[in-house]
């Protein structure tokens, strides 16, 4: 089986040695002098001048695009997929692993993220501005109704699978690119961020997050698997932990 995982990337960093990963840096349309030894996101079709709006996803665009591959996925530079929970890079999912996995399945997934007290809705109000999120919802209503009972069953859940990290064979990448590219460019068409932070203008990248468990209840013809989740730094739960009941307080960070 062809299957590459993208590695989505936007400073030289340590990357796996095994051929199951093919390092990405994204908004190279944008940045063209900072890494010479990724490979960019601005080659064939592609979405890299809007890496500062739609984040990671240039990545998956330039390969959904470009790669003629059996099966395509992708992780970031610091968290990836993997069987067991080691921070290290000769720990994390193999493509001998992929390979296994795949031959019993559809798609990849990383563990549920797991909010508790949250809506996924409620959660993504409380961290960010809420006009592009009640876009979205119109744009499915209006160009994708069949959608819209999978939106709202989704945004009552309290857990998802976030980061964009996935790895799914050729035809749900397919399908998935084209409605999840599709809905965030009519909510781009009908927002202005222009006087957003340089952090929220990423809008369309968090958004995207939300889209994809919409797309798989939508599609429970497709077999999931969950792995394990790595991520390579450390983490300070303190600070994250304040954060969180910062935005629930006051509704921002």
């Amino acid at each position: 089986m062809d299957v590459k995982v993208l590695v989505a990337a936007h400073k030289n960093y340590a990357m796996p040695k095994d051929e199951l990963y093919l390092p990405v840096f994204v908004g190279k349309e944008i940045h063209p002098d900072v890494n010479q030894t990724f490979k960019g996101d601005n080659t064939g079709d592609n979405i890299s001048a809007k890496n500062p709006t739609y984040n990671e996803l240039t990545a998956i665009y330039w390969g959904w695009k470009n790669l003629d591959l059996d099966a395509m996925g992708l992780v970031h530079y610091r968290r990836y997929l993997s069987m067991n929970h080691r921070k290290s890079l000769d720990s994390v999912l193999s493509k001998e692993q992929a390979e296994s996995l795949l031959a019993d399945h559809d798609i990849i997934l990383p563990p549920k993220r797991r909010y508790f007290i949250e809506s996924n809705e409620s959660h993504y109000l409380h961290a960010h501005h809420h006009e592009p999120f009640e876009v979205m919802r119109q744009v499915i209503a209006d160009k994708y109704p069949e959608y819209l009972p999978s939106f709202e069953k989704v945004m009552k859940r309290t857990w998802a699978h976030m980061f964009n990290m996935f790895v799914m064979k050729r035809q749900p990448l397919d399908e998935y690119c084209t409605w999840m590219f599709d809905v965030l460019a009519e909510v781009e068409a009908q927002t202005d961020i222009s006087d957003y932070s340089t952090y929220e203008k990423r809008v369309y990248g968090f958004l995207s997050e939300l889209l994809l468990d919409v797309w798989l209840d939508q599609h429970p013809q497709y077999a999931t698997v969950e792995v394990k989740y790595v991520f390579m730094e450390h983490t300070n739960w303190f600070k994250k932990g304040g954060k969180f009941i910062l935005r629930k307080i006051t509704g921002h960070a």
